[in-house]
């Protein structure tokens, strides 16, 4: 077989001439000019459906109204945020302050946030970081009409709180309670608010992690949190997190930022936490739950001399522990203390602290009997003990 060459030549178009140059490639004969030119009319081919496509593509959008089109993620966007904003409140915090010089009283703003209509009631759900300290509360609604809010309860250990204005119903736009145990991560959700002050904003996000926990300003442990990269900065705290149907799935809480403002890092207390948290604020002004009838050591005290477990300090007269027969700190002949009994346990679950006896007597109602194990004298011991309702 043979092996032919010539010079190749390229005409005003920029094709290779019509020359017969013969290569063997894979025992086959190849054209090599011709291969060249294919490449060519391919490359060529490829341009012009670009320019077509973009010039239909212009054609296109010319004639359609852009105020009139939508994706499906736009409109999700837009129903939501039409449904939900005329719930979302603005909350004003003031102090009183003596001046100085004149010794005049004045009102002093100490902070802004977040909240939403709870109920018809008028009750308001916040942080309660957002009123902590407030001599006086206002809270705007989305037609700007202001009223003067009063506090109905609190529970700092969970950042929540409970406020409640007297508006008229048809200004008490609620909304739909959703369950936060379905979110999963990747799912969207979107966050209504008022940072910095610009009321009613609104930022689109998806769930980043779910079961975080962070420090209340109580330093209790606040579990479940969900976390997200919806933008929430000073001035989003107690505005409500939703799903895409609207629901609300957290109540947003804080960042981590090193900076002080969103840096794709949020927090939202989980809506099943929440649901289960206002009723009792609205109800006794606090979170209502059972208990063993104990005083016991601080957490700071327990860290400082390293007790593993949490000392019971004084028995109760008349409690569930003292029925049982827990012992708290006593002196001996000499005056110095002696421990009593330390809990190391309750069903179970071991407890290091005040903050995971709290969690654990949480899952329980007023009437259970829970099981107490103790560190007494170097000797585990049993107890059943009653849960007895908070003075």
């Amino acid at each position: 077989m043979c092996c032919g060459s010539f010079n190749l030549t390229m005409n005003k178009w920029g094709f290779m001439g019509h020359q017969k140059v013969l290569k063997i490639h894979n025992n086959h004969i190849v054209h090599a000019a011709w291969v060249r030119n294919a490449v060519l009319v391919r490359r060529v081919a490829a341009i012009c459906w670009l320019v077509i496509t973009l010039a239909g593509a212009n054609a296109w959008a010319e004639q359609v109204d852009y105020g009139s089109f939508k994706t499906e993620d736009e409109a999700n966007n837009i129903e939501i945020f039409q449904q939900a904003s005329p719930a979302v409140v603005y909350v004003t915090n003031t102090q009183l302050q003596r001046d100085f010089f004149s010794l005049n009283i004045m009102e002093i703003p100490q902070g802004s946030g977040s909240g939403f209509i709870w109920d018809q009631q008028g009750h308001i759900v916040t942080n309660f970081h957002v009123i902590q300290g407030a001599n006086r509360i206002t809270i705007t609604l989305q037609d700007h009409s202001e009223w003067e809010a009063e506090l109905v309860g609190a529970a700092p250990g969970k950042d929540l709180a409970v406020l409640k204005i007297k508006a008229p119903l048809e200004k008490l736009k609620t909304l739909p309670l959703g369950d936060s145990k379905l979110l999963q991560v990747g799912r969207k959700v979107l966050a209504i608010g008022n940072p910095f002050g610009l009321d009613t904003t609104l930022t689109v996000g998806v769930v980043s992690a779910l079961g975080r926990e962070i420090d209340s300003i109580t330093q209790r442990k606040i579990k479940g949190v969900i976390q997200t990269d919806a933008a929430i900065n000073p001035g989003n705290s107690g505005g409500p997190l939703l799903n895409s149907l609207g629901q609300l799935v957290g109540v947003n809480t804080a960042i981590y930022s090193p900076s002080g403002v969103s840096v794709g890092i949020g927090f939202a207390i989980p809506a099943n936490t929440v649901s289960k948290i206002v009723p009792q604020l609205i109800q006794y002004g606090r979170v209502y739950r059972p208990v063993l009838g104990i005083e016991t050591a601080t957490d700071n005290w327990i860290k400082r001399y390293q007790v593993k477990g949490v000392p019971v300090v004084r028995v109760q007269r008349g409690s569930g522990a003292e029925k049982a027969g827990l012992k708290g700190v006593r002196k001996n002949r000499l005056g110095d203390l002696l421990f009593g009994d330390i809990i190391v346990a309750v069903d179970n679950v071991p407890v290091r602290s005040n903050d995971e006896l709290l969690t654990v007597l949480e899952r329980h109602k007023i009437g259970d009997v829970v099981t107490v194990h103790s560190d007494r004298d170097r000797e585990i011991l049993e107890f059943k003990i009653e849960l007895l309702a908070p003075e």
